[in-house]
């Protein structure tokens, strides 16, 4: 059976097992890094030499490490034509929003999980949250003004391409302070949230605030 290691929660794990969910195939996940702890485990390096997550791991004892080539070969493996585009501009059309949601959009996620979850309390801060969202809402404009013409990135439906994108947008709706209007990028995310494996994988994974954060 396929494996892949990396708790729930992890960025980069949503990503590989919401693309699981959606092409239904048989996985078990392993609980590992953050309060699991493994990273540093040599077995696990012999794996992924990063010491990252997530990593997959198949039957025969083939690894593959970072979260984008594992989708991008989980849909090419068992979705061709249909999440992996068949057309070859279209699936570099996906590639294209993969890697810029990477790259780009998810510039203020570190800091939200910084300020919301990992740090004391008593050190986080409420304008360095606000100041991340300012960073990143150009990005999302850039996104919404996409979605105007196209219900998913790459289209029609949804692709490989917006695994990334569809993952760090539900923590940019629900974790944003005064978060600007986005009228297209809002009807994508209601489009998500109608899909089985994204409520299991990405909304179900990803915890709610529950503490305030400091002013400063």
């Amino acid at each position: 059976m396929l494996k892949i290691w990396g708790r729930k929660d992890g960025s980069n794990v949503i990503k590989a097992m919401w693309c699981i969910g959606e092409l239904g195939i048989e996985c078990e996940r392993i609980d590992w890094g953050g309060p699991f702890g493994g990273n540093d485990d040599p077995e696990y390096r012999r794996k992924n030499p990063n010491g990252r997550l997530p990593t997959l791991e198949e039957e025969d004892g083939f690894t593959l490490w970072e979260s984008g080539a594992v989708v991008r070969y989980l849909c090419a493996k068992h979705s061709m034509g249909n999440l992996c585009p068949e057309d070859l501009r279209e699936r570099a059309s996906s590639d294209k929003w993969m890697d810029w949601s990477s790259l780009n959009q998810a510039v203020f996620n570190p800091v939200y999980l910084d300020h919301y979850f990992r740090l004391p309390p008593a050190d986080r801060s409420k304008t360095a949250i606000e100041a991340a969202a300012e960073k990143a809402a150009p990005w999302f404009d850039i996104l919404d003004a996409h979605l105007a013409d196209n219900d998913y990135v790459g289209g029609s439906q949804l692709t490989m391409g917006d695994i990334p994108a569809g993952s760090v947008t539900h923590r940019w709706m629900q974790w944003t302070p005064n978060r600007p209007p986005h009228t297209n990028l809002e009807a994508y995310y209601e489009r998500l949230l109608a899909r089985p494996a994204y409520q299991e994988h990405v909304v179900d994974a990803n915890a709610p605030r529950t503490e305030q954060v400091q002013g400063n």
